[in-house]
């Protein structure tokens, strides 16, 4: 499957595990109303793969609302040399699920 995909519960897990890092495509403003704690901020307008830290032994993470977006830029990740992996559902699967976010 391209680009590679996951839940937002496995999404979840892995970042409690500090097993990944995670990374916001969304716009500014999107992410000033609301976010996932530590995420990065990247947004896909000026989105550059190279950007993303390289933490040794974590995997990528990337979302945006739902996943279209993020889908996006784990293309592009994958046309850079990077590997990167979606989170379907984006940030209102995870708001769904129960899971935590920041606002303003």
């Amino acid at each position: 499957m391209f680009p590679k995909e996951i839940d937002v519960q496995t999404a979840a897990a892995m970042l409690k595990d500090d097993k990944a890092i995670l990374v916001d495509c969304r716009e500014v403003e999107e992410y000033r109303r609301l976010r996932i704690p530590g995420a990065i901020l990247l947004p896909l307008s000026s989105f550059d793969p190279a950007q993303i830290p390289a933490v040794e032994g974590k995997s990528i993470l990337i979302h945006c609302a739902m996943g279209g977006r993020s889908r996006e830029a784990v293309i592009r990740c994958y046309h850079a040399g990077v590997e990167a992996i979606n989170v379907d559902g984006g940030i209102f699967g995870w708001q769904h699920a129960g899971f935590p976010t920041e606002t303003g």
